[in-house]
This record gives C-alpha cells, sequence and structure tokens, in this order.
C-alpha cells in the first residue's frame, strides 16, 4: 500500500527546511520525498498548501493509570496526543503505585498497547517509590521497555544514591531524566520569588533554586559520564552553566515547557490556580530568554509536561492547589505563538518538537528522512479558534489557555501511515 501526500509544505527539521513537495509512505515507513512530478501510489491525499510535518514526540506525558484514572486513562491520553497531533508520548512513573519494578511497567504497557492508538513509551522511576533512598533495578526495567529513568519532581536529595544511579544508568546505557532544583529551597514554594510573590503574599522559589539543583547534577555527570536530560530549564540563570556543560562534552541535554514558553508570572493574577504550575511561572525576562536558548538549540526539547488534576484539586486556596496542567492538545497551538511572534521558524520549532526528543530516546521517528517511521501531523498554521476547555479530550480539563484565542489546528495525525485522527 502506498500513500502519496500532494502539495503539502514539508516541515524537515533535519534539513531545516520548509519547502511545498510530495512525501510518500509505504508499509508504514517514509519511502520517498521530493518537489516536482510525484511518483504514482494507491492513495493520494492533496494537503491544499497545509503544513505535513513529523509527529510530536513528547516526553513527560502524565497518565493517571494506575492510580489515578479518574484524572486521565491511558484511552483518554491517547485521544487528546492523537488529536494535538503527538504520535509518541513517554511516560512518566510518578503514578500511585510508582512505576518502579519490571511488573508494574508490563501492566503500563500492556494498558497502554490495548487503548491507545499513538506509540507509548515508560519511563521508570529512578529509586524505589519515588523516594530518593534506593535505586530501582535498572537492568531489569530496560529489558522490560523502559526507554528512561525518571523521579520525575521527587528529586533525589541524597547526592550518594544519585552518584550511584548515574553509574549504574552509565553502565548500562541508559538515560536519566532529572528536574533540576533546589529540594529544600523549592519546597512549598508556589510561585518564583520577586515583587509580584511579594504582592500576592504566596510562598515563593528563587530561580537560583534551578541553578543550583542544575550545578549538582553537572558536577555529578562530570564524575560519571552518565546520559543525562534535564527536563525543564525555565529561567536564564540556569542557562550559563547548561552551556559550559555542552561545551564541556558531558552527554548531555535539557529541555523546558511549552506553557514556560509562553506564559510569565503575571499570568496569575488573581490567585488563578490554572496556572499553577511546577517550577512556577518565571519572569518574563526569563521567559524570553528560554525562548532565545530554545532558537539557538542550547535547549534541546519542548515537552507538554502534561499533568492531569481533577477540578476538587485545583478549586482551592493557590498555596494549597494541585501543580499542573493538561497540555496534550494544546501544545501545537500555542507553540506555534512563538513562530507567530517571530521568535523561531516552524523547521526550528520542530526540531524541538519532534526530532531531538526522538534523539534523545534513541527512536528513529521525529523526522521526513527515508526509512523513518510514517508518523505525520498535518496542520493549519494560521487557522483561529477560542479554546474552550469543555471541548478538551482529556478527562481532566485544567488549561491556562482557557478562553484565549489561539492560531493553529491539526488537521489530521497519522501513526506508521495510518490515521488516527482527522
Amino acid at each position: 500500500m502506498k500513500t502519496l501526500f500532494t502539495n503539502a509544505k514539508l516541515i524537515d527539521p533535519e534539513a531545516q527546511t520548509e519547502d511545498t513537495g510530495w512525501l510518500l509512505v509505504q508499509n508504514g515507513a517514509i519511502a520517498a520525498t521530493g518537489q516536482g512530478e510525484p511518483p504514482q501510489a494507491d492513495e493520494t491525499i492533496d494537503c491544499n498548501g497545509l503544513c505535513l510535518a513529523p509527529g510530536i514526540v513528547d516526553i513527560g506525558v502524565k497518565v493517571g493509570e494506575p492510580g489515578e484514572r479518574h484524572k486521565e486513562s491511558y484511552a483518554s491520553a491517547a485521544r487528546a496526543a492523537a488529536a494535538g497531533g503527538v504520535t509518541t508520548m513517554a511516560i512518566r512513573p510518578d503514578t500511585s503505585p510508582t512505576i518502579d519494578t519490571p511488573e508494574a511497567l508490563e501492566f503500563v504497557k500492556r494498558r497502554a498497547n490495548e487503548d491507545s492508538a499513538v506509540n507509548v513509551l515508560p519511563l521508570a522511576a529512578l529509586t524505589k517509590g519515588r523516594e530518593g533512598r534506593e535505586m530501582t533495578e535498572i537492568g531489569f526495567l530496560m529489558d522490560a521497555g523502559a526507554v528512561g529513568f525518571s523521579d520525575c519532581d521527587a528529586v533525589v536529595t541524597n547526592t550518594k544514591v544519585f552518584q550511584r544511579a548515574l553509574t549504574y544508568a552509565r553502565s548500562l546505557g541508559a538515560l536519566v531524566i532529572a528536574h533540576p532544583q533546589e529540594p529544600i529551597l523549592s519546597a512549598g514554594a508556589a510561585v518564583t520569588s520577586g515583587k509580584f510573590a511579594t504582592l500576592r503574599g504566596l510562598p515563593s522559589v528563587s530561580p537560583m533554586a534551578e541553578r543550583m539543583g542544575l550545578d549538582r547534577d553537572i558536577a555529578l555527570l562530570e564524575m560519571t559520564g552518565a546520559r543525562y536530560h534535564a527536563d525543564q530549564i525555565t529561567t536564564a540563570r540556569a542557562l550559563p552553566a547548561l552551556e559550559r556543560a555542552k561545551r564541556n562534552g558531558l552527554d548531555i541535554t535539557a529541555g523546558t515547557s511549552i506553557h514556560h514558553l509562553t506564559l510569565n508570572e503575571l499570568d496569575v493574577a488573581d490567585y488563578r490556580t490554572f496556572f499553577k504550575l511546577k517550577p512556577p511561572l518565571r519572569s518574563e525576562d526569563d521567559r524570553l530568554a528560554t525562548v532565545e536558548a530554545l532558537a539557538s538549540g542550547l535547549i534541546d526539547t519542548i515537552s507538554s509536561m502534561h499533568t492531569p488534576q481533577d477540578e476538587e484539586s485545583k478549586r482551592l486556596p493557590y498555596a494549597e492547589a494541585a501543580s499542573g496542567a493538561v497540555a496534550l492538545e494544546t501544545l501545537l497551538p500555542a507553540a506555534l505563538r512563538l513562530v507567530h511572534a517571530g521568535s523561531l521558524t516552524l523547521a526550528q520549532l520542530f526540531r524541538a518538537l519532534a526530532l531531538n526528543p526522538a534523539k534523545r530516546l534513541q527512536l528513529a521517528s521525529g523526522r521526513l528522512s527515508k526509512g523513518a517511521p510514517a508518523d505525520l501531523m498535518l496542520f493549519d498554521p494560521n487557522k483561529p479558534f477560542v479554546l474552550d476547555r469543555t471541548t478538551l479530550l482529556s478527562k481532566s480539563k485544567n488549561t491556562p489557555f482557557d478562553g484565549q484565542r489561539l492560531q493553529g489546528k491539526v488537521v489530521a495525525t497519522y501513526v506508521a501511515g495510518k490515521k488516527v485522527f482527522g
């Protein structure tokens, strides 16, 4: 079966090009791309000048299974992902119970395969119960299918335990995803320190807490030589340390979340808990520095950091409310704000959304080259709409973009050449 996409604006994050042309899919993989006269195919799809890009590879999606299925199930997360152009989700282990044994991982894989039309890759916890006291069986978990190891926002405070885990991960070639925060300073913080936090009387944390956490992790990387990914870099203060680590040849990459690229601390306004995130929203200067670092390639990936929370845990006083926001469906239109503002090109955006995360997880997807899986998304970058959170496909509706004007709609999503949305 050959499927031909014609008259498409091909967004190639590898070549950093945006050219009108055609793309041929055969047996679930990309067979050829080009301009000019297209080849013959069994099925032809006219894209009418819309953008055709690799599907998003999202590192850091939380699904509520096991333990919090009422917030998000694999079925609802997969539907939301397909509607948002996400073709691969790396699933965080911060569930209840934690995904820290091969058995728990097998359960998650089975559930995901049954209920999900998109690719689901499980991450496993780095320490048992994410408590930072004893490392998990990294080798067994990798055999069971873990693509990386993370304690998510529970920072491993015991440096010796973290060093051992990194050493062990290095010997197995495992990827460690960490949350760079100094945990004592950032405990209980709801916003970033500064004038806004003082005026609102909210518990706050200095941006330096992120740099201190990152500095520690970099020092341990120098000792161990492990593969490391910082899940969210959100402050200007952390960027020089990251640049230095990369320059010194350490195996380090960094990501940021879509919310920290498009929102700032002032959006919290009068204690709007849907804007409460972890780490908290930063100042406008930090946001601009993060966008700049993304454009230059210093920050490698953008993820949704999809964290579903029910109404009960959000409708509380700001300091007590749960952190996190859903973002599988809003990831692309929110990210396109950066393109419309002239901060990024579409090719740069997809380098961070698809190519770099795929490379980091050692996947063949995230590109438009011959032989890559035909995980694709067709989207209209200019289509305006007002977001109504009640229409989201996630079970939880905690999005900060409710009622906001966004621009950019996914028209269709394909996984291995098969249409899963649109």
